[in-house]
């Protein structure tokens, strides 16, 4: 793990912010980049004084809506029978992708705020919103508020724990279920004022 840290900082230190946009896009599309090995390497770079907070959150944050999107586009050009044909390739699974479709389903656009905070829900939540054809610009501001809250924290967690590799991921796990109870939190107040059945499109 301690190689592995050292690279990541390495890496993105050489490619510099566009690195950053490149591996939260892939995060957030069907390329399986987790961010916790991609955020907290560039707040350590922050706090070493070779990068700029404000620049590195907005990297991670565009990264994120971008390969988002990619998501949505592809399922919603492509739809169900071909997303669940080709998508064994990139690990989704018809079993997964069911999942998080019935998320969509039940707590609506909302869904796409709160899946950019929750492992596994994030990179799939925008196949849903493309095949309901979610209006772009609700979709937009809910990837853009739940990758910014995501992408912050993590930058935040690198910058003042630095290099430590063994509190990152010990951080990154209680930052993860921080996260969690925050969402559960935010499910219950939505599904209590607006209820929504499984089967039930937005």
């Amino acid at each position: 793990m301690h190689n592995l840290i050292n690279w990541l900082v390495e890496s993105i230190g050489a490619m510099g912010y566009p690195g950053i946009f490149i591996l939260m896009a892939m995060e957030s599309s069907v390329i399986p980049v987790p961010s916790e090995l991609v955020m907290p390497p560039a707040g350590y770079l922050v706090q070493a004084g070779k990068m700029e907070m404000l620049p590195v959150i907005l990297s991670g944050t565009l990264g994120s809506l971008f390969g988002a999107y990619l998501n949505y586009f592809a399922s919603h050009y492509l739809g169900r029978p071909l997303i669940l044909k080709y998508g064994k390739y990139v690990w989704i699974t018809e079993e997964k992708f069911a999942k998080v479709e019935c998320f969509f389903l039940r707590h609506g656009e909302i869904s796409t705020f709160i899946g950019r905070l929750l492992p596994v829900v994030r990179h799939l939540i925008s196949l849903p919103a493309g095949l309901a054809g979610m209006n772009h610009w609700k979709f937009s501001l809910y990837t853009l508020l739940g990758a910014g809250i995501w992408v912050t924290v993590l930058t935040w967690l690198g910058y003042f724990i630095g290099s430590n590799q063994e509190l990152i991921m010990k951080y990154s796990h209680q930052a993860i279920i921080g996260v969690l109870v925050f969402s559960a939190l935010l499910i219950f107040v939505y599904v209590k004022f607006q209820p929504k059945k499984c089967g039930e499109r937005s």
